[in-house]
């Protein structure tokens, strides 16, 4: 086998783990998006709809319904940040993440009664910010898990540059994420039918159990699944 050979088969397998890894994510995602927006009525991942959301309950002087909103966009991005900063100090980086996610998820669940609605819809806000860190690029291409627009943007733009000439198919691994999406959509509805709440406690243990599988990946591999951080050293380099 020559090193060139070699080298693809490497290429493949990391992007086809990577891939699959993203495609379970973001069916988690759909599943907790779906069962957040059945018992709560406002979007738990989806904080493009939430701030225009939140700016027509202003126009609409629903000032209370404004602020459960824009505090959610604060508590997604916050949860975001915490998903970095644990993947930064841990060892297995998407396990942890993933685990974290099942915990806020399976604290979510415990959350009954009208008096707790609040904290459980904040809590399960801020596992889907806490998620996107699992999986941030795959080979090099920015991945998205929670928010498909993107990806969906990435790929009609992938499309358009194939259809006058670019004959690279990169862009074809952005439809992952929302068929992901879709299908978890698609089981979290149903589950919340069935289940109400407790579907929560059943998207906790889905997690738990991508996080477990996750172990299996080589950390190498899982490193670069992760987008490289900026030294001050470097970032003071590049200024120069």
């Amino acid at each position: 086998m020559t090193l060139e050979r070699r080298r693809r088969l490497i290429h493949a397998r990391r992007t086809a783990t990577g891939l699959t890894l993203a495609g379970a994510i973001s069916f988690l995602a759909g599943m907790t998006d779906a069962t957040g927006l059945a018992l709560t009525g406002d979007f738990v991942s989806f904080m493009t709809g939430n701030t225009t959301r939140a700016a027509l309950s202003l126009g609409d002087g629903n000032l209370r319904h404004a602020i459960v909103l824009l505090s959610a966009i604060m508590v997604f991005v916050l949860g975001n940040a915490v998903g970095i900063v644990i993947a930064h100090f841990a060892d297995r980086r998407t396990f942890a993440v993933l685990s974290c996610v099942s915990i806020a998820l399976a604290t979510a669940s415990l959350m009954a009664g009208d008096s707790l609605a609040m904290p459980r819809f904040y809590f399960i806000v801020a596992s889907m910010g806490m998620v996107n860190a699992a999986v941030e690029q795959i080979e090099g291409l920015p991945i998205g898990l929670t928010y498909v627009t993107g990806a969906l943007s990435r790929f009609g733009r992938g499309l358009g540059r194939w259809i006058v000439g670019d004959d690279r198919m990169d862009w074809t691994i952005q439809i992952v994420p929302w068929v992901g999406m879709l299908g978890g959509a698609v089981v979290g509805a149903l589950l919340t039918q069935i289940a109400g709440a407790a579907a929560l406690w059943l998207i906790a243990v889905f997690a738990m159990l991508v996080a477990l599988t996750t172990l299996l990946i080589p950390k190498s591999t899982q490193r670069r699944f992760n987008a490289a951080s900026r030294s001050p050293k470097q970032t003071k380099s590049r200024s120069q």
